[in-house]
């Protein structure tokens, strides 16, 4: 048998879906699994054992410049020629359901009721139900299982392996690392401003831990607020920019991850390693949480079918809070 996955976007929506592959590979060991994604997040897909091919496509640089609807076209369409016998739309947007719809006609993805973009539905022969407000990572699974008739349980994704992988990292970076005191990255960084929490307030997490803050970054501001802590902390440590090969390596051989609800936060579940994810105007079904694996949520009631952008309510988490957390993981 061999699949497409088509799950274009975003980091931490891939993370959460990748991880059904594994469940997948167990019930069809010779299964052959393509993997359709947005150019940028290719390499976080990257050497996993259970994807035989990263598929990609630029399909976002459209808004800036048409002129390249053609060129990406004609590629969808050339991995069209890979006769696959069922393509699992895994995002449920009007524009992977339509790129689903020219790999194959065997399509699969969610019901009308379970999307935002109900006309996405019109595209699939198979229409998967799992409600739009459930766990992200169970709506995942069950929109790439079901499809192949793969039951996949809760106890399973808990007792999961890790499925993020690297090669050939820049081992300069281990001069970033301390051998004699914890490491711990901060994501300090988010896609909306209010899903981040204040610098003021990572400072001072920082601050009552004894451990080496390192801190990534991916934009501008994220660096000026890193420069901002790292000012006022001898200890806090400004890591370069970071490309996901690089950022999976370092995640993996840091101590504990605590960071905003975004990303690279949930890439420590999906390596396995110790994570606080502190989240505002998002809700804490996106994530599993485990013994290791914890989040802390302000106390603004979220509504996951319209969040608010404008609800600022992350600030209100006490840095004590996090440093208890951090403390007990970390024991």
């Amino acid at each position: 048998m061999k699949i497409a996955i088509v799950k274009l976007s975003a980091l931490g929506d891939i993370v959460h879906a990748m991880v059904a592959l594994q469940f997948v590979k167990q019930v069809f060991p010779k299964i052959t699994i393509d993997w359709l994604v947005e150019e940028r997040f290719a390499s976080v897909l990257q050497y996993n054992p259970d994807i035989n091919q990263v598929l990609t496509v630029n399909i976002k640089s459209l808004k800036q410049n048409r002129t390249n609807f053609f060129s990406e076209l004609c590629k969808i369409n050339e991995f069209s020629n890979n006769n696959y016998d069922q393509v699992i739309d895994a995002q449920g947007l009007i524009k992977s359901a339509v790129t689903s719809r020219i790999l194959s006609a065997n399509t699969a993805g969610f019901d009308k009721y379970s999307t935002r973009e109900k006309l996405a539905a019109f595209f699939y022969k198979k229409k998967i139900a799992s409600p739009y407000d459930a766990n992200t990572i169970d709506r995942n699974v069950t929109v790439i299982g079901k499809p192949l008739d793969v039951e996949i349980s809760e106890k399973q994704i808990f007792d999961k392996v890790p499925f993020l992988f690297y090669k050939d990292w820049d081992q300069r970076l281990e001069r970033y690392f301390s051998k004699d005191r914890v490491n711990i990255l901060f994501v300090i960084g988010s896609t909306w401003p209010s899903r981040n929490y204040p610098k003021e307030k990572y400072l001072k997490v920082m601050q009552g831990l004894n451990a080496k803050s390192l801190i990534i970054w991916g934009n501008d501001q994220e660096k000026q607020d890193a420069e901002w802590i790292a000012e006022r902390m001898e200890k806090a440590i400004i890591l370069p920019k970071l490309d996901f090969n690089n950022l999976k390596a370092v995640l993996a051989k840091v101590d504990l991850i605590i960071g905003n609800d975004t990303g690279p936060t949930h890439m420590a579940w999906g390596l396995n390693k110790p994570s606080i994810t502190l989240f505002g105007p998002t809700p804490v079904s996106r994530v599993y949480q485990t013994p290791i694996n914890r989040v802390i949520k302000s106390p603004s009631i979220v509504n996951p079918f319209k969040l608010d952008k404008n609800d600022f309510s992350i600030q209100e988490i006490e840095e004590n809070e996090i440093i208890e957390l951090a403390q007990s993981l970390l024991t």
